[in-house]
């Protein structure tokens, strides 16, 4: 593999180049002229070619300095402008964001909240990825991502905005052909309608307000990877379902279903922002984050 370019050194020499002197370019990038001349001496090592003709009172480039000055001055140039363009962005966000979230928490909630984060900042784009799956954040490229579960331990930075409640519920219909259970142990009895992407799909525990714990292995007609598609099914009695509390709030008829074993919960989960790790980031990333706090942090 070959080295990377020594971006330092021909900045300086650029620096050199444009106030003909080691001295002023030292004084102009508040460096020693120490520095200045390591730098030179090291790029004109790296290169092998002399850059410069010194002697105490004079200082002029070589014809192989003159070719080359002119690129050091767009090297320079491209990392001002860089560095301008970050300040810029600083102040003002720009540019684009990718956000990975739950296909159905996507729609019922961040869908209707965009309109006001890009009015709010008309310079940044928003690519919204909706899926269920637990996307790859640092493979994908993603900017941040909202999760709705207990995370597991992951180099990864979560910040918890909101609980999210879940019921065990079955439609009306379901109940008075089927029978309503007494205890979680009944529900190797029934249908139930599987979340693929649980935590445990295979496995649904609960605790009751007494602290006794029970756990079943759900089985039934249905097993499937996002929850818009099961509520129909839900909603028309094929089978008992565990069901988030925004998805319960989307019911247009919410007697169409009837919660079940209300003393009995399942485990704690919350909403989360998942973000890369590093302490930096972009503004438009912070503008979208600070936002989502904003916004979902209740």
């Amino acid at each position: 593999m070959p080295n990377l370019p020594d971006l330092e050194a021909w900045a300086i020499f650029a620096k050199v180049v444009e106030l003909r002197s080691f001295t002023a370019a030292a004084e102009d990038l508040a460096i020693s002229k120490a520095t200045v001349s390591k730098a030179v001496t090291r790029l004109e090592a790296s290169l092998g070619i002399q850059l410069f003709h010194r002697s105490s009172r004079h200082l002029s480039l070589t014809e192989s300095g003159r070719e080359l000055a002119g690129r050091a001055q767009q090297l320079l140039s491209l990392g001002e402008e860089a560095e301008d363009a970050a300040r810029d962005e600083a102040a003002s966000p720009r540019g684009l964001v990718r956000l990975a979230v739950p296909m159905t928490f996507g729609i019922a909630h961040i869908g209707p909240a965009l309109p006001d984060f890009l009015a709010r900042y008309p310079d940044i784009a928003v690519d919204l990825h909706l899926s269920d799956e637990v996307v790859d954040i640092i493979g994908g490229g993603f900017d941040a991502a909202l999760r709705i579960g207990a995370l597991p331990d992951s180099s990864l930075k979560a910040r918890r905005l909101a609980p999210v409640e879940r019921y065990l519920v079955a439609s009306p219909a379901y109940i008075k052909r089927r029978g309503r259970p007494a205890h979680p142990a009944d529900l190797k009895d029934h249908d139930c309608l599987c979340y693929a992407y649980l935590p445990n799909p295979e496995s649904w525990r609960f605790t009751h307000d007494n602290g006794e714990e029970a756990q079943v292995r759900p089985s039934g007609p249905l097993r499937i990877n996002n929850s818009d598609a099961m509520m129909p099914s839900l909603e028309a009695g094929h089978g008992i379902a565990l069901v988030p509390d925004f998805m319960l709030a989307q019911c247009e008829a919410p007697d169409r279903l009837e919660k079940l074993l209300p003393q009995w919960s399942p485990p704690p989960i919350a909403l989360h922002l998942v973000t890369p790790p590093g302490r930096l980031r972009p503004a438009r990333v912070t503008a979208l984050i600070d936002f989502l706090v904003e916004r979902f942090g209740r």
